[in-house]
């Protein structure tokens, strides 16, 4: 599985480029696998966002996911349904996964658009049985649309990064921040927030991307801004992290000009030795790579409209890097194979399907990856099956 903190061979990138290629070698075609088998784990309420992991201490992978205010187990195989946290207000609008208080378990993070919350649920010794206490990580960033983890100033422990991308309510008005844990989580009040991007990320900006991009040593992160309120926003940008992570980074703009950017995230595409970034346009249309260093635009699939969740990483287990996403436009999801060079077949995975988050997990325990998908408007959470092995 790709590990965007691995990321160290490449040079810097500092000149722009906004032609867009089409190239000969773009493919759209499921007929080169067989089909992926979808399997229902809930169903009845839109879903913002699902996490799989291992949260019963039994070997076999379980989901949390979010849905009507209440934030739930589901227990694999048979996805038996135990509500962890209800509260009106608790309508998580993304999530990540980790051992926060450093027990050997995996806890699980969530994060409320507006007014801004991120709370942390502590997974107990018998998470079948007992409560998980909830506790507050924040509520200083307010617009918080995306939640990711990594060891941004590199002392060996995963810290938490969010965005704040409302403009108003908050300390840190269009701003991207890192949270590192604190010494003893379950008793700190809140975690401190170190905003590197104080006003510099505006536009509505979405997900977050992690990985060292100019071959310092130093994981960057990069982000899409959607673009709101007009003309503010529509861009793909990283910001470079200097020695000392709790000083302001620097800004590097992508690409401007792209209507409804969401994700983006950075890793060598081609095997040239450089960093680029595989992006959607989830407020829009389309799924892109941009080459380093002159980050030149090549399409992946041109028309997929509203491909707003992104997953970057090996699908195929061949070495380089893939793709996967569920578009809520036209509600289909689909993963994008790379040849190693940047050229890439893409594969139907599921139709009939809304989302707006995706995570790719080994559900089946058969040594390949599998896709999770929150179905907002499909009121669901579903896995599908990789057919591969």
């Amino acid at each position: 599985m790709f590990n965007s903190t691995s990321l160290c061979r490449v040079r810097p990138c500092f000149t722009l480029a906004t032609a867009v290629v089409l190239p000969l070698w773009f493919i759209q075609t499921d007929a080169a696998e067989g089909p992926w088998k979808k399997h229902a784990v809930h169903q009845g309420f839109p879903c913002m966002t699902a996490v799989a992991g291992d949260f019963t201490k039994d070997g076999r992978p379980d989901i949390i996911a979010n849905s009507g205010n209440k934030t739930r187990l589901l227990v694999g195989p048979d996805w038996k349904e135990i509500v962890l946290a209800a509260s009106p207000g608790h309508d998580f609008i993304h999530s990540e996964t980790f051992d926060v208080d450093g027990d050997g378990d995996l806890d699980f993070i969530g994060a409320r658009y507006q007014p801004g919350l991120i709370v942390w649920l502590e997974q107990p010794d018998h998470p079948m049985t007992d409560p998980w206490p909830l506790r507050v990580v924040s509520k200083e960033l307010n617009g918080i649309h995306g939640l990711f983890k990594g060891d941004v100033d590199r002392d060996g422990r995963i810290d938490l990064i969010a965005n704040s991308a409302q403009p108003i309510d908050t300390p840190y008005p269009e701003s991207l921040a890192w949270l590192p844990v604190p010494k003893n989580p379950r008793t700190a009040d809140s975690w401190h927030v170190h905003a590197f991007a104080v006003k510099d990320a505006p536009g509505l900006t979405h997900y977050l991307g992690f990985g060292d991009v100019n071959g310092d040593g130093r994981p960057d992160i990069g982000t899409g801004a959607k673009g709101s309120p007009a003309p503010v926003g529509n861009y793909f940008a990283w910001w470079e992290a200097p020695e000392d992570p709790t000083k302001p980074w620097k800004k590097h703009v992508i690409a401007e000009k792209q209507i409804g950017a969401t994700n983006i995230h950075p890793g060598d595409v081609n095997n040239d030795g450089k960093t680029d970034f595989i992006a959607s346009r989830g407020h829009g249309n389309g799924v892109i790579w941009f080459e380093a260093p002159s980050w030149r635009e090549h399409v992946i699939h041109a028309t997929l409209k509203e491909p707003h969740s992104l997953m970057v990483l090996d699908m195929d287990a061949d070495g380089d890097l893939d793709a996967a996403t569920c578009a809520y436009g036209d509600k289909q999801a689909w993963w994008f194979e790379n040849d190693g060079k940047g050229k890439f077949t893409n594969h139907l995975v599921a139709t009939d399907q809304e989302a707006y988050d995706i995570r790719a997990f080994d559900m089946d325990r058969d040594g390949d990856l599998d896709l999770v998908i929150a179905g907002r408007a499909s009121n669901n959470v579903v896995w599908c099956e990789n057919p591969r092995r």
